[in-house]
């Protein structure tokens, strides 16, 4: 009876171990599920002030979409843009300058304007 009662300590202590241990291992879970809690409650009271906000002032709310919308658009459009070679390089070939002339070779006769006859009237 001895020999239990001197190992009855050593017991304790290698259970109490083992269930600090598994406690230990829920440690972190209790941390990530104490983290997603509050993003969740983050989510919900953002939504809340969010609709209070979109029914108060809709022409705000849409204005606010529709420049997002455009700014994404431009990025989008931009970064295409930059894979694309950004369309700015110079084409090779060679060019020549031609100069205009009509085709008839007549001149053409000035057009009276009923402006400056109007004001040479006044």
């Amino acid at each position: 009876m001895n020999t239990n009662l001197t190992a009855l300590p050593e017991r304790a202590m290698d259970l109490a171990g083992k269930v600090g241990g598994g406690v230990m291992d829920l440690v972190p879970k209790a941390g990530q599920w104490l983290d997603a809690g509050v993003k969740i409650g983050a989510v919900k009271t953002g939504g809340k002030v969010a609709m209070k906000f979109v029914r108060r002032y809709p022409v705000v709310a849409v204005a606010t979409v529709v420049g997002a919308g455009a700014l994404w658009y431009l990025a989008r459009r931009k970064a295409k843009q930059a894979q694309n070679g950004d369309g700015r390089d110079a084409i090779e070939g060679s060019a020549r300058r031609v100069p205009a002339k009509r085709a008839s070779g007549a001149k053409r006769t000035a057009r009276k304007s009923t402006r400056s006859t109007q004001t040479a009237s006044e």
